[in-house]
């Protein structure tokens, strides 16, 4: 089911049981690497993370990929696919491609500028023709804005969705993904103005925990229901740690959750505590070259399932 009500989506949420047969993170990543990185005025216009007047430096983003790309490879294999310097913000494929098992997901980008990144034939031939996925094309229709997991959160223990509703996804997109994952439930809410991705605000840690920053939500009432569906065991972000992008956070494996070195620098002690009681430790990669851009660390891993 899909629903907009905080207590329709606590009651559905508690009838749930969690599914110990499905895998609670990916079983690989893939990344797309800078080249001839810059800001991508398009996009710009509705992400609030991204500062223009910002000069970049194209070689010292290339490296900071790199050394992710390594990083991750610690939890589970990690393949790079080349960049295209005509899609400056492809280094974010996770807007763009998706996976379920057996299945590559194609978004529905706002801007012209990131629709062009869909039709990357060798991500599309890699996952049909070499591991045999099916494919959902979102990418072709023009009735709906569905950038994937930018705006979907996913607890795959749980098949439950969290769907932020902005510029880059509406209502018709929301329903589209919820299809294309075979999901149970959907919670779908409105981000705040400011807001352009759910994924800067929230983020489910293996399905056990929660980071949650109040402020990036319309309604107040929307982050205490997920607090309250996860009992508590959550992350609770000031603006200054969204701002950090604290909350672009992914776990790629059961025990450790990975963020930029300057999210994780703007942890408090407690949060931290409260992480290492959930099991969870801290991997970080510096990446602050690449979050001039507007994303971080969780934008650059598309999850393959």
């Amino acid at each position: 089911m899909i629903t907009t009500s905080p207590a329709e989506f606590l009651k559905a949420f508690a009838a749930l049981e969690t599914r110990p047969d499905v895998a609670t993170t990916a079983r690989a990543a893939f990344l797309i690497a800078p080249a001839d990185f810059s800001l991508a005025e398009e996009s710009a216009r509705d992400n609030r993370y991204m500062d223009m007047d910002r000069s970049v430096d194209p070689l010292k983003a290339l490296a900071q990929h790199a050394e992710l790309a390594q990083a991750l490879r610690a939890d589970c294999p990690v393949i790079v696919f080349p960049g295209d310097p005509s899609t400056p913000d492809a280094i974010f494929p996770n807007n763009v491609f998706a996976t379920a098992p057996g299945r590559l997901i194609v978004g529905r980008m706002r801007h012209p500028v990131r629709q062009r990144e869909a039709q990357r034939e060798d991500i599309r031939a890699f996952f049909g023709d070499l591991l045999g996925y099916t494919e959902t094309d979102l990418s072709t229709r023009d009735d709906l804005v569905a950038e994937l997991t930018g705006s979907l959160i996913i607890d795959h223990r749980r098949g439950v969705g969290f769907c932020g509703l902005s510029e880059r996804c509406d209502m018709a997109g929301a329903r589209a993904i919820f299809e294309a994952f075979g999901l149970r439930l959907m919670f779908c809410f409105e981000l705040t103005a400011s807001e352009y991705h759910t994924n800067v605000v929230l983020a489910i840690l293996a399905g056990r925990a929660a980071i949650i920053a109040a402020d990036g939500f319309r309604d107040p009432s929307v982050p205490l229901a997920i607090a309250t569906a996860y009992a508590e065991r959550v992350i609770h972000l000031s603006p200054a740690q969204k701002q950090a992008f604290a909350g672009n956070a992914i776990t790629l494996g059961e025990h450790r959750v990975w963020m930029s070195a300057v999210a994780a620098a703007s942890l408090t002690g407690g949060q931290r505590a409260l992480l290492a009681l959930e099991g969870f430790e801290i991997g970080s990669v510096v990446l602050d070259e690449i979050e001039k851009a507007g994303g971080s660390l969780r934008c650059c891993v598309a999850e393959i399932f």
